[in-house]
């Protein structure tokens, strides 16, 4: 089905993991997409699977001044883009009195100073196009708080505030943006240590309503239509994609779920 046929998507941290899904999936719906990331072979492999001319920009969004500078590679190299998926990001955990300020930059360098000059740096040629879609990979985790964590869930609550005030500043000017926030998803690190302990995965899909971690290819289906025109009048909104863990009250084996007196 291409309905993202004739246009150009940009998905950063594409090499692997949910990045590589949402590549995947665009890719599929008619798009072309651009691959960035810094595994430059693991971008070449995805990029070998694609059908519709992908490109390849490798890319650091660390040191400052990356998110700007992609931006310009991605003005040069293809002309500009119809939809850009803001997926790279990273993670940090530990106690929260352990935190320190190096860790702190590091994470919200990569996570939200990349995202926001990224987008900012592609925005007007992006409005020249006649509008686009920007799709945010933000998190659970930034709808309720998370143990150890709490860098990480900073950043994440930031890009949904981040969402809604960039959906108001250029709805005018033919910009959608939105976010996704994934739950539990069979990553490749989280694959790993299902298939070392069924305890483990049974302990995880036991937290959902439906049962079961989610494929990042459920990701992707989501990420690929807030990107078209189905979902025109979508913009400033954040899509759960969890399995139902944070909106419900999940029991184990599906039996009733225990009340609250309070």
């Amino acid at each position: 089905m291409s309905i993202l046929a004739s246009k150009t998507a940009l998905v950063t941290g594409s090499s692997r993991g949910i990045g590589e899904a949402v590549a995947r999936e665009l890719d599929a719906s008619g798009a072309r997409v651009v691959l960035t990331g810094r595994a430059v072979a693991d971008l070449e492999r995805v990029a070998a699977e694609l059908r519709n001319d992908p490109l390849v920009i490798p890319a650091d969004l660390g040191p400052p001044g990356a998110g700007m500078g992609l931006a310009e590679a991605v003005l040069s190299e293809a002309g500009g883009v119809d939809v850009l998926v803001n997926n790279a990001g990273m993670a940090i955990g530990g106690a929260s009195e352990t935190l320190k300020e190096a860790d702190l930059d590091r994470i919200l360098a990569v996570n939200l100073r990349s995202l926001l000059m990224l987008s900012v740096g592609l925005g007007p040629a992006m409005m020249e196009r006649g509008g686009g879609s920007i799709i945010n990979m933000s998190s659970v985790a930034s709808l309720r708080g998370v143990v150890g964590r709490v860098a990480y869930t900073a950043t994440k609550g930031a890009i949904d505030a981040m969402t809604r005030a960039l959906a108001a500043d250029w709805g005018p000017k033919g910009i959608r943006v939105n976010a996704v926030n994934p739950g539990l998803i069979l990553t490749d690190l989280t694959r790993e240590r299902v298939n070392s302990s069924p305890e483990f995965a049974e302990a995880l899909a036991a937290r959902t309503a439906l049962k079961r971690i989610g494929d990042p290819a459920e990701v992707g289906r989501v990420v690929a239509f807030l990107a078209s025109d189905a979902a025109s009048y979508i913009t400033g909104e954040t899509i759960t994609i969890d399995g139902g863990m944070i909106k419900t009250l999940a029991a184990p084996g599906g039996a009733p779920a225990a009340g609250s007196a309070r």
